[in-house]
């Protein structure tokens, strides 16, 4: 019986500012199919080689939000393949305007290097409604509440019959009761400890909507200051950079 166990490596789990000398937003998932990345934070590159992972091995990059943690490694990476011409086919999933704001980066990063012209890229946009398909994933994207100039998204990665799911960046949304909903893993944002915000979840309000949510294993994610000063009353799962996930 072919092996249909998910991989999964954290690459990345810190916020923005790398709060407690955490890397930015990155998972690295090995599926019988190929192996993919959820979010490409700006430390992501460094990150993966110093795990030991083949780039090229990579063909496929979700981002969730267009945020420089969650998607501004992209250019490196991009710009690395082109640079030792890489042929592998490469898919990236996003909201939409993806190609558009990588193009502006290399841009401001790397003038007059042409990147995205030397390299053989597919990009995707998640679907209003319903899923994608791309080669051997099926992504659905849900709007979340994060800052919206971002266009945030919380995503169901489906692969080898296991699901992945994410919240993004997102305080609390219903949108994340779909997103779980018996997920083999969901993986979700905790910036806060019981600080409100606008646009990232705190612990007290994610373990008052436990009961409303199912999923088979819960990891939390992009932990700032106040999670980590506060980690001894936290009683879920929370991920560290280089933990390894068999789903």
């Amino acid at each position: 019986m072919k092996d249909k166990t998910l991989n999964m490596t954290v690459i990345g789990c810190g916020d923005a500012f790398s709060s407690g000398g955490r890397l930015q937003t990155c998972f690295h998932i090995q599926a019988p199919g190929g192996t993919f990345l959820i979010d490409c934070g700006a430390s992501s590159i460094a990150a993966l080689k110093q795990r030991g992972f083949d780039l090229r091995k990579i063909d496929t990059i979700l981002i969730s939000h267009f945020h420089g943690d969650h998607y501004g490694g992209l250019p490196y990476f991009l710009l690395e393949a082109a640079v030792f011409e890489w042929n592998e086919p490469l898919t990236i999933i996003s909201p939409p305007g993806c190609k558009e704001k990588v193009a502006a980066l290399l841009g401001i990063l790397y003038p007059g290097s042409k990147v995205l012209e030397k390299l053989p890229l597919r990009f995707l946009e998640y679907p209003d409604k319903g899923e994608l398909e791309a080669r051997y994933l099926r992504v659905e994207g849900f709007p979340v509440t994060h800052a919206p100039a971002t266009d945030p998204h919380g995503l169901r990665i489906t692969t080898a019959e296991k699901t992945i799911s994410y919240s993004g960046d997102t305080c609390w949304d219903e949108n994340l009761l779909p997103i779980a909903e018996n997920a083999d893993l969901f993986i979700c944002e905790c910036n806060f400890f019981d600080t409100k915000s606008a646009a990232h979840l705190d612990y007290q309000t994610l373990t008052g909507h436990l009961p409303r949510l199912s999923f088979n294993q819960i990891l939390l994610t992009h932990l700032g200051e106040e999670m980590l000063l506060n980690l001894d009353s936290v009683k879920l799962p929370c991920a560290e950079d280089g933990l390894l996930i068999r789903v």
